[in-house]
This record gives structure tokens, sequence and C-alpha cells, in this order.
């Protein structure tokens, strides 16, 4: 049997969680994921994993094969970049968790300058807004906005991400232009579910003091585009990530409201497995992030003229 590549799907269905999961993140199906599962157990004549209708879980002899599983398909990755440092190419897959409006909007235009230059590296990009650890969800990279809690991974800051209280003109036109924060309670608001659950909107005033607004929540999706719809279509007031609204602003779609305040935003943070070293195509695709991120979330395109002759050459030290 390929004992490598079992031992690829194994990491995978523990790290998931299930065996759908692996399948979906390894584009095999599932029976074919259950079926290398029981040759490897048949294999090793040890029983790795225990199996109910609700979960998936490790026996003692399953934990201790998946962290050497793990040790081992890192060397055999380091082996491979060696190999491929002649030619300065990236080569097997990467894999990057991001918060859904970054990954939609903002990172596909810097995957693609990544992908360009390295055509053997297959990308994977899982979306999602909760704190992913890099280390026990099986991502290379974990792009996570705000607290990044503990676990066993290195933290690198990116950039920061601006936040916009915004209306329609068309509101605006129906209802009125709140002057100040205390009459934000008198329109209906449109958040991301899970987002202002005390009801108040923190701003910083032109004194730089923070400002609690009370909010009137009208709204609430667990997605950000059905919020910028809404908005859009003058439904209410709401909070975006400039970088997903810089186009609605520019041809006025949408407004900024009280001009004179600022929503706090988020620090953006990488996070990566603290396996030393480094595995070349992390410190391409930071080096990547670094270069391109800051223009991006301010608005700008990157400049196609000044690019590094290779990500390695330019990869921070790790």
């Amino acid at each position: 049997m390929d004992l490598l590549a079992a031992m690829r799907i194994y990491v995978r269905v523990v790290e998931r969680g299930s065996m759908s999961g692996a399948a979906r993140d390894l584009g095999i199906g599932q029976p074919a994921v259950s079926e290398r599962i029981d040759k490897l157990e048949q294999y090793l004549s040890v029983r790795l994993l225990r199996r109910s209708t609700r979960a998936i879980s490790c026996t003692d002899a399953g934990v201790q094969f998946y962290e050497r599983s793990k040790q081992v398909l890192e060397a055999a990755e380091e082996a491979l970049s060696v190999v491929a440092q002649d030619d300065q190419a990236l080569r097997g897959v990467l894999r990057i968790a991001a918060p859904q409006g970054l990954g939609e909007v903002v990172l596909p235009s810097i995957l693609l300058r990544l992908r360009e230059r390295h055509p053997d590296l297959n990308i994977e990009l899982v979306l999602n807004d909760r704190v992913v650890d890099p280390v026990t969800e099986g991502v290379d990279l974990s792009l996570r906005l705000g607290a990044t809690g503990e676990g066993s991974f290195v933290v690198r800051r990116l950039a920061h991400v601006r936040r916009v209280l915004v209306a329609a003109p068309a509101y605006l036109e129906r209802h009125g232009v709140p002057a100040q924060p205390h009459e934000l309670a008198a329109h209906p608001f449109i958040r991301v579910t899970g987002l202002f659950g005390d009801r108040q909107l923190q701003l910083v005033n032109p004194q730089r003091t923070i400002e609690h607004a009370p909010l009137s929540i009208a709204w609430g999706a667990s997605h950000w585009r059905p919020v910028y719809e809404l908005l859009l279509a003058g439904a209410g007031i709401g909070v975006l990530q400039e970088p997903v609204c810089f186009d609605a602003l520019a041809s006025g779609r949408l407004v900024r409201l009280l001009p004179d305040y600022t929503v706090p935003g988020f620090e953006l943070n990488a996070l990566f497995p603290s396996a030393r070293p480094v595995p070349p195509k992390t410190r391409a695709i930071l080096a990547l992030l670094e270069k391109h991120l800051p223009a991006a979330l301010a608005g700008h395109e990157p400049d196609a003229h000044n690019e590094p002759q290779t990500d390695q050459a330019q990869a921070p030290t790790i």
C-alpha cells in the first residue's frame, strides 16, 4: 500500500474529525477515505479510530500514530522542497484559512500571483470567521482578525483592517442623516451575527476618546454579503470591513456616516505551526502577504512592476 498517502488521509481525518470532511478536503469520495483507513488499520494490526454515528475519535495508538504521521509528512515535504530549491519552484498543497470577507475580496489576487510564479503549487482556500488553529485544523497558514487566543502556533501581525459605518443614499433621503452617535438608535442596524451583541457601537471621537452609541438591531446574517446587499438596498445602517465596500463607497452606492468618528478596526494576524524550519511555501505566501496586503487593504492595486524575482528571496526571516 502507499503508506505515505494513507498517512496523509489519516491525518486529515483526525484534523477534520470526520470522513466526509477529509474527503472534501482531499477531493476524493468518502468511501475511498473509509477504505484507506480500514486498510491502514489492517496493515498496522491496530485500531486507530473509534467511530460512531456522531463523531470520530482516536484511540491511544491512534493519537501516537497521528503525531508521528504529522512529523513524517512534514519531513517528506521538506525533502521535496530541498530538491526543488535549484529552480525555486514550490510544489504540493498550500492550505490557507481566512475570514470570509477578506478571503473573497482581497486574497484571490494575491494568491493568483503566487500560483502564477509556482504553477505546480495547489492552493486550497478555506473560509470561515472563527479562529482556526493551524495545528489542529491542518492548514499551513491561518489569517485571523482580532484576538488569536493561545495554541502551539506562531503569530505574525500583517496589517490593520479598517471598518466603516455606512448606509445607502436612498435610505438617508427617506430617514435622515444621523449627525451624532446617540441618533444611531433611531435607525435599523444590520449586523453580522456575533458582532454588537451588547447593542452598542464603539466609536472613536475627534478627541480620540471612546464613545458608545446605542443600536437598534433589526437584521442579522452569518455572512457579510447579505449585510452588504441589505445596506445597498436601503434597509438600514451597518458596519462593514472597508475592503469589501471600496467600490460601493467610490461609486456613491454607500456613504460613510459620522465621518468625524472612527469605528475601531481589527488587527490581521497570520498563524502558522511553530515547526522548524518553516516550510518554503509558508514563507513564500507570508512574503507576498506582507508585501501586498497593506496596499490591498487601503484600496490600492499592487504595483505589478515592482515584484521580487522570487518569493523565497524576499521571504522574511522566521
